[in-house]
């Protein structure tokens, strides 16, 4: 009821906005008759009184003899037509919106205001049939807040996603403009990189050392890329860019960085420390130390060495309850043992990487040819940073690599069992079969 009385305020505080003009309109218009009504008679009179005044002075002209018949006549003749004319012109001149038609102008202006009200009385009662009460008009923002529910995990990520799109379209436009600018080229370049376009990140930082030359951060970017695309491996191309960083600048991050992330996928736990720790002394700025400190961390924890932040007794690497826990049992498909038997036992790598075409895993675990058929768990203690683990996405790729040569990453002649879109929170233990060989 509140809401429709307040309605009604509205509509006639509206109404009266729109029609007091029109009304007052007509009244100015009557006034402006009536005062050119009375010049009208004013002008009129006076042009009768003039007229009998000079009819008076040619009567006495000619009773004295001043004129003859003949001017008397053309006089009077001449002062009749005078006083027509002047009366004439009086009509014409006593107000000038007599020269338009008084109902010339009256449609258009009674259309607008019916139109109005008209809008505003339609408008005033769909708005009191979709609202219904003030109560409900008043909760209806708050109830559409409630309603939004918090964003997924996949939401989250696919929000990332589009921004980062949006941040490299955004980029490409900018440097058309200012191809010049080393900064954003190299932004772009770690854009790509963290979306998986490793080449458009290479022509980027090679952009940079155009504009500014040859440094080692360039050159351990470039690495970076290199050996993301290389399937994680360190060809001749990739040791060839680590070598000149450093010789450049042997305390460069980039390039440690890197070699810390190759090692402890590799499970050599120590040097990778080795590369953090010499990033973490140097205390470079723009370095996300405390991040560089937890890596440090975890590869002590799968050293069974005290970690600087440890302050219980439980093992670091105990997953939580609640993390992803995904059970795998991994074997050799009869061909592919049969070959293994031949030689020598093989490293075998078993890690997950996120679906969105990432290639750092999210968790992995090092075996032996020997050692399968056996069943393992990937949970968040085997990851590399705890920014990067399981629980950061919802679905994974999983892969089980027999190295031909013993290190990291997918390789020709290696041999590899893949499971794609697997959701980390899989209760059932997935079989995962190396069957396949590299070409």
């Amino acid at each position: 009821m509140e809401i429709a009385l307040i309605i009604l305020v509205f509509i006639a505080l509206l109404l009266w906005v729109i029609w007091q003009p029109f009304f007052q309109q007509d009244s100015t218009q009557q006034e402006a008759d009536k005062v050119a009504n009375m010049q009208k008679g004013v002008r009129e009179q006076t042009n009768i009184d003039l007229y009998h005044e000079h009819k008076a002075e040619i009567e006495k002209d000619f009773n004295n003899g001043g004129i003859d018949e003949e001017n008397y006549q053309y006089l009077l003749a001449e002062l009749d037509n005078s006083l027509l004319q002047d009366i004439d012109s009086a009509n014409q001149s006593s107000n000038p919106m007599l020269s338009v038609k008084p109902n010339s102008i009256k449609p258009f202006g009674l259309v607008w205001p019916i139109l109005l009200s008209l809008f505003i009385i339609i408008f005033s009662s769909v708005l009191y049939l979709k609202q219904g009460t003030l109560k409900n008009l008043m909760a209806t923002p708050v109830a559409s807040q409630e309603s939004q529910q918090p964003m997924s995990v996949k939401q989250q990520e696919q929000a990332r996603e589009q921004k980062m799109f949006d941040y490299i379209n955004d980029m490409q436009k900018y440097l058309v403009e200012k191809p010049d600018d080393g900064e954003a080229w190299y932004n772009l370049g770690k854009v790509y990189v963290s979306a998986g376009e490793f080449d458009l990140a290479i022509a980027a930082f090679k952009q940079v050392i155009r504009i500014e030359g040859e440094h080692a951060d360039l050159l351990g970017a470039i690495a970076q890329a290199s050996y993301y695309k290389n399937n994680q491996q360190i060809n001749a191309q990739v040791q060839s860019l680590i070598d000149k960083a450093l010789s450049l600048d042997i305390n460069d991050p980039s390039t440690n960085i890197l070699l810390g992330m190759h090692n402890f996928i590799s499970q050599e736990y120590q040097q990778a420390i080795g590369y953090w720790q010499r990033i973490i002394d140097t205390k470079r700025q723009g370095v996300n130390i405390e991040a560089l400190q937890e890596a440090v961390n975890e590869a002590k924890a799968r050293l069974n060495i005290p970690s600087i932040s440890e302050k219980s007794t439980e093992p670091t690497s105990t997953a939580v309850i609640d993390d992803p826990q995904l059970t795998l049992s991994v074997s050799l498909s009869a061909e592919i043992a049969d070959k293994l038997a031949q030689g020598e036992d093989k490293v075998v790598f078993v890690y997950a990487i996120p679906t969105n075409g990432k290639r750092m895993p999210l968790a992995a675990i090092k075996l032996m040819a020997s050692d399968l058929p056996k069943v393992i768990t990937l949970n968040n203690s085997q990851a590399m940073s705890p920014q990067n683990n399981l629980s950061s996405v919802d679905r994974v790729h999983i892969f089980a690599i027999v190295s031909k040569q013993g290190g990291a990453g997918i390789k020709a002649g290696d041999f590899k069992g893949k499971i794609d879109n697997v959701a980390v929170n899989n209760k059932e233990t997935i079989s995962l079969v190396i069957s396949n060989i590299v070409e």
